[in-house]
């Protein structure tokens, strides 16, 4: 018999990120959140811990409102907790948050806010107040970008600032992150997006960060309601995807201790009359010893579960913040954990720090290594097919794209 739940998680978007955060909804409270999307997520289908609904058109501005209304109606006697599981479900619930909290319990700051937050130009200048150091940036518009005079030195780093719409463009040599190392791959990249594809927003210019994927690092926050800190954690990412559609994304991650790192995001988010949850990504810095920011996400990323796996659960941070109004001191994570998606092979050969390689297997041997998606526990035959052609997929990808460089800035 279905055990019934006085409360049920809504996720929108990005189905691994999706898997991720209802394996914690799961593993918390043996609740299956709702997973929508516009498209058929055919790979989270197939799992036993969440229920996938495919909502026609739900990304379009006329209808993601009425539709989530829809649903709402479905369960009147539920509190009903909606997330986002990337940027454009995060923004799409901020801009209507005043119709949305009729019916959800919303997670998210105002529009002022996001907007400052999830804009690089204006992130930037605000987390400088506090300290923060970042990559000196230019953003360039399809009416100027041939016009642009370099003010820092290459190599350089170059993104387009809409991903959601980027994602809709096929052209040859396509990439999520390019890196240019002189003018003439800068002016070849830009040809390719503006006059190959159909791409028109604008295009990030950074200044890049030298260093191995191992100089990662992503910091993750949950502020509560009452705007007070209530879990930082800190990761080493030891590796990221290196193929061009996922170059960037981290496919493992350590657990570290930075207290100071900690300090300086808890009381940047405190000053700044934040809550909900926020994705701090940055790059040490060799050539002077700092951290660098890069990016704030106001979503939990695919990574977020190395968090849960290191034992504080951060979908019970929400929920019980709230669904059920727990008082809830502050905790800086200190446990060790090793979090991946990537099989053990693919780890121990790409990784380029040797002592990390030699932590990596200590975790491993001790039983405090997760890899999030190769669940045991939610694996019926469809489901450990397709997690299985996946991982011999990574090997296949690594073999072809993986520069030892360590070109990575996303």
């Amino acid at each position: 018999m279905a055990i019934e739940h006085a409360f049920l998680p809504v996720l929108l978007g990005d189905e691994m990120n999706a898997y991720g955060m209802a394996r914690a909804f799961y593993e918390a409270y043996g609740v299956k959140p709702l997973a929508l999307n516009h498209t058929n997520m055919e790979k989270i289908q197939q799992s036993d811990l969440l229920t996938f609904r495919e909502v026609p058109r739900l990304h379009i501005e006329e209808r993601f409102v009425t539709a989530l209304k829809a649903i709402a109606q479905e369960f009147p006697e539920k509190k009903l907790l909606l997330l986002a599981c990337d940027e454009f479900y995060v923004k799409k619930i901020v801009e209507h948050k005043d119709e949305l909290i009729e019916d959800f319990l919303v997670p998210y700051v105002d529009t002022t806010l996001a907007h400052q937050l999830l804009t690089r130009e204006s992130m930037y200048e605000l987390c400088a107040q506090f300290g923060f150091q970042y990559p000196a940036m230019h953003v360039c518009t399809v009416n100027d970008y041939e016009e642009y005079e370099m003010t820092f030195d290459y190599p350089i780093v170059i993104k387009p600032m809409n991903m959601t719409k980027y994602a809709t463009c096929i052209f040859p040599g396509k990439k999520k992150v390019y890196i240019a190392h002189d003018k003439v791959e800068k002016d070849s990249i830009f040809h390719a997006i503006y006059k190959e594809s159909a791409y028109r927003d604008d295009l990030m210019i950074q200044q890049y960060i030298p260093g191995e994927d191992a100089n990662m690092c992503v910091v993750n926050a949950y502020v509560g309601q009452d705007g007070k800190a209530k879990l930082l954690a800190v990761g080493n990412p030891i590796l990221e995807e290196h193929s061009p559609e996922g170059i960037g994304r981290y496919v493992a991650i350590m657990t570290a201790y930075n207290p100071t790192l900690m300090e300086n995001v808890k009381t940047f988010l405190e000053a700044i009359q934040f809550h909900g949850f926020a994705t701090f990504d940055m790059k040490y810095d060799e050539r002077d010893g700092h951290y660098k920011l890069l990016s704030i996400e106001l979503h939990n990323e695919l990574s977020n579960y190395y968090v849960t796996a290191s034992g504080y659960n951060l979908m019970q941070y929400v929920a019980d913040d709230y669904v059920r109004g727990s008082k809830q001191p502050l905790t800086y994570v200190q446990n060790k954990h090793l979090w991946t998606i990537v099989p053990n092979g693919v780890l121990f050969k790409y990784v380029q720090n040797e002592q990390l390689i030699i932590e990596a297997k200590s975790l491993i041997r001790q039983g405090m290594a997760t890899d999030s998606i190769f669940n045991y526990k939610d694996m019926n035959a469809k489901r450990w097919l397709n997690v299985t052609v996946d991982n011999l997929n990574f090997y296949r990808k690594y073999k072809k794209y993986f520069n030892n460089k360590g070109l990575s800035n996303s």
